[in-house]
């Protein structure tokens, strides 16, 4: 019979501290939501000691069956790990403040971002993330793919994932590693499990459960018998995020619908503004908030920002809220945690999948490139430099290599 283990409760901290350290990252991560992993893991595991590898890895298999960006999820979860609800909204609002900020400005008519993909600095922060990617995958699989079938998990899920790119390539790797972890895991693979005493109770988490169902049932009906603009884009962006999964790239054809359908934005005001989001920090789900400055029909573009950010975010928020204290209570049964050790597996594979496509694919576009990327592994692992100084080195890098090449 496995023997119960008792965990460590993470250390608490304020949500200004979270607030801090979210909005350097909000600052300095380029690379979609694939490298954000990573970065949070370089930042909150290797540096600060937040929470743990194996805590870590949970949240990121659990943020892979929620609705919603996964990053995003992510780092609300971390927050809410770290310091309760107001945490979680610190985490988010650091994190995304900044490319919310340069969108809102964009939509609002500051150009030039839409030639940013080419420019050298943004090529070379492309590739310091394939380095920052390299060094997650590598951390991770050091403590989740040490044996043969752990590891055997993870190449096939990178398989998996590369081969059936989306949500069901992800579910498929992660139901697959967590089915071979009930069958082949023994007692002694299990790791201790991670520090996730999440500060919120039953009634809470189920309170944002209620919530979340009554807005997503709810919102469409009130929309539908109102007039009321500002009603009608917070529904149009709540369901974007509601039914979104993986977020990224993934999230664009539903805000193509419900923004350019409508007729509330141009085709090319969309294409522009896509555009304009690739050479932002962050996330990539912050082009609501130039959505909703840019849209036509409600004279109040701050507003219309706020509201459009505000509706995508929120379904991301209420859920991990509400899923997290129940999977903490599941975490300690016997099958669950063999299935977690197949599941962490797989969640290696998802990152090193996605390390291929898009992280390197994008980010390695010339022998240079490959140099300045290995550069930045070695600053990582060597040298122990934080993700954000390397993320520096690879703008000035990336910038020279533009100069000399013209």
């Amino acid at each position: 019979m496995r023997e119960e283990r008792a965990t460590e409760a993470p250390a608490r901290g304020s949500a200004g501290e979270v607030f801090l350290a979210f909005l350097r990252l909000g600052l300095t991560s380029f690379g979609g939501p694939v490298a954000h992993i990573g970065y949070f893991r370089e930042e909150f595991v290797r540096r600060r000691r937040w929470l743990d590898d194996a805590a870590y890895a949970e949240v990121v298999a659990l943020c892979q069956f929620m609705p919603g960006p996964a990053s995003s999820q992510v780092g609300m979860g971390i927050g809410l790990l770290r310091a309760g609800h107001a945490g979680s909204l610190a985490a988010w609002t650091g994190f995304t403040l900044p490319s919310a900020i340069v969108m809102l400005l964009f939509a609002l008519g500051i150009q030039g971002l839409e030639d940013a993909s080419s420019s050298g600095w943004l090529r070379g922060l492309k590739t310091m993330a394939v380095a920052v990617v390299a060094h997650a995958v590598l951390g991770m699989a050091r403590s989740f793919s040490r044996g043969l079938w752990q590891a055997i998990v993870t190449l096939v899920a990178a398989a998996i994932v590369l081969a059936l790119p989306g949500f069901g390539g992800q579910l498929s790797a992660i139901a697959l590693g967590a089915v071979v972890g009930i069958v082949c895991a023994r007692e002694q693979d299990s790791p201790a499990p991670g520090s996730m005493a999440a500060p919120v109770g039953r009634g809470a988490a189920t309170a944002a459960l209620m919530v979340f169902a009554l807005l997503f049932l709810g919102l469409p009906l009130a929309a539908a018998l109102t007039d009321a603009i500002g009603l009608r884009i917070f529904d149009a962006f709540y369901r974007t995020g509601s039914l979104v999964f993986g977020g990224g790239h993934v999230v664009l054809p539903l805000l193509k619908s419900v923004t350019v359908e409508p007729g509330w934005v141009t085709e090319d005001q969309f294409l522009a503004g896509s555009c304009a989001a690739q050479a932002v920090p962050g996330r990539l789900v912050t082009f609501a908030a130039s959505l909703g400055a840019a849209q036509t029909a409600w004279q109040a573009p701050y507003l219309a920002a706020a509201v459009a950010l505000a509706g995508i975010f929120l379904p991301s928020f209420l859920l991990v809220t509400g899923l997290l204290p129940f999977w903490q209570r599941l975490r300690d049964r016997p099958r669950v945690a063999s299935s977690m050790v197949g599941v962490n597996a797989a969640v290696v594979g998802l990152l090193l999948g996605a390390f291929y496509d898009p992280v390197l694919t994008a980010g390695i576009g010339a022998p240079s490139d490959g140099v300045l990327a290995v550069i930045g592994f070695l600053l990582l692992t060597a040298l122990r430099w934080p993700a954000w100084a390397v993320v520096l080195v690879g703008a000035a890098g990336g910038f020279g290599l533009a100069a000399l090449a013209g």
